[in-house]
């Protein structure tokens, strides 16, 4: 009976505890500025959703697979024209798509949302691209959607890890299903950042603040998925117990 032939381990440069260990520090520290910002604000998460409307708030789930759907063809599509650009860049973008957004209260920040997750979305494109993957194939398109799934940056609940889990063979036929999954995980940070921005004007200051809070820690989410990813193939190692090594340094910060 033949036996299966596992790939040597080799050695990660710098060295794979180091690595994982710089990783966890990242995501912890992730939703920092975004709890802070929330401080400020004087609100919790479950008030601010309270201030939705009804219908907006049942209508989320489906407000944001639209955005999502229309930002990972547009994402897409903008890599043949458009360069990959600085962390910094994209924040001040998408702070400007904030301030518009509150500008105009609800109408204003809803039909800003489609634009604010194609601006994110393209950098963890980048971020991808920067760790060697390339964001046309499909396997990095699921990490590339993937990483909405974390949980946001204005959740004070526990870390969530199951993001690093979802696996799906991501084809023509299942980027719906793909999307479909990830929507209901990202509605639920985006509820807060639509809160904030309701009242006009005013949620200009709050939309820009919030933008660039949520530029920066999915940025910071995308560079955990995709180190974890680049450590997995540069050494050899199983990804499923590097995850799970993952988790021990992050318990240990």
């Amino acid at each position: 009976m033949s036996q299966t032939v596992l790939p040597p381990i080799r050695k990660a440069d710098p060295p794979k505890e180091v690595q994982l260990t710089e990783l966890a520090r990242r995501y912890r520290d992730a939703r920092g500025p975004g709890m802070q910002l929330l401080s400020a604000l004087g609100a919790k998460t479950d008030t601010m959703l309270d201030r939705l409307p009804p219908p907006v708030r049942s209508g989320l789930d489906k407000a944001t697979l639209t955005a999502l759907e229309r930002s990972f063809d547009l994402a897409a599509r903008s890599r043949a024209t458009l360069p990959d650009t600085s962390d910094w860049i994209t924040r001040a973008v998408t702070v400007g798509t904030g301030a518009v957004g509150g500008l105009g209260g609800m109408p204003t920040a809803l039909s800003e949302l489609p634009v604010t997750t194609t601006v994110i979305l393209r950098a963890v494109q980048g971020i991808a691209a920067g760790h060697g993957f390339d964001p046309d194939l499909v396997d990095t398109k699921s990490d590339c959607i993937q990483v909405f799934a974390a949980a946001g940056p204005l959740d004070g609940g526990e870390l969530d890890l199951s993001f690093l889990q979802l696996r799906m063979a991501l084809t023509g036929h299942s980027v719906q299903a793909m999307l479909r999954v990830v929507a209901p995980k990202l509605a639920a940070a985006l509820g807060s950042k639509l809160a904030a921005q309701s009242v006009p004007v005013v949620g200009a200051v709050a939309g820009a603040a919030i933008n660039y809070t949520f530029t920066s820690y999915y940025q910071d989410v995308a560079r955990v998925q995709f180190g974890l990813r680049k450590l997995a193939e540069d050494t050899g190692h199983d990804r499923a117990a590097l995850i799970a090594e993952f988790e021990d340094h992050l318990r240990q910060l």
